[in-house]
């Protein structure tokens, strides 16, 4: 189905809008998938790990789509793969948590983006919020969210979530990830 956009261009005094759309599943009008990896390993993400339950044991997996989306209220959104183990659980959660992560922690964000492993399991130590939600020990700082949105984007979906708790080690350097490689600031 396609899905209409608007682009505008201001020339002057005049404002032209023009409506366009692209199909959601045609690669025709699109780069291809190597290229579009290609462009965006060049840019630089924080690495943080996303952890739920909803009520089937922990699940988390490592993202580097972690984004400040509204300060009022306070919003952010993540993406997630629906192929992936994680999905179904975050699925039917109704609250998550974001792990910062710090930049000594580049085993942790392998760990967690590993499939097919107890991510949970040692040497992986971890606690639960008074609320229930697993949340990583020595993380650079976490955020508690309550989910609001699922949004379908191809073949990922766009988690929108508000941010009712937070806390932060003001001192630690955080973990990126750039051109396939771990990195430290």
């Amino acid at each position: 189905m396609p899905i209409p956009f608007f682009r505008q261009s201001i020339s002057g005094e005049k404002l032209t809008v023009a409506v366009s759309s692209h199909s959601a599943t045609s690669s025709a009008t699109g780069i291809a998938p190597g290229r579009f990896k290609q462009a965006f390993r060049r840019y630089p993400a924080g690495v943080v790990v996303v952890t739920a339950d909803a009520g089937l044991g922990p699940v988390g997996f490592t993202a580097t789509s972690l984004t400040s989306l509204s300060l009022d209220p306070p919003l952010v959104s993540f993406a997630i793969g629906t192929t992936t183990s994680s999905w179904p659980h975050v699925e039917r959660s109704a609250t998550a948590v974001v792990n910062f992560l710090g930049a000594d922690q580049q085993a942790l964000a392998t760990t967690f983006a590993t499939s097919g492993i107890d991510r949970f399991a040692a040497p992986t130590n971890w606690r639960r919020l008074p609320q229930g939600e697993p949340v990583l020990d020595g993380v650079a700082g976490w955020m508690r969210l309550d989910i609001e949105q699922l949004v379908p984007a191809g073949d990922h979906r766009i988690v929108i979530a508000r941010v009712v708790d937070s806390w932060l080690d003001e001192g630690r350097s955080p973990l990126l990830f750039h051109d396939g490689s771990y990195l430290a600031v």
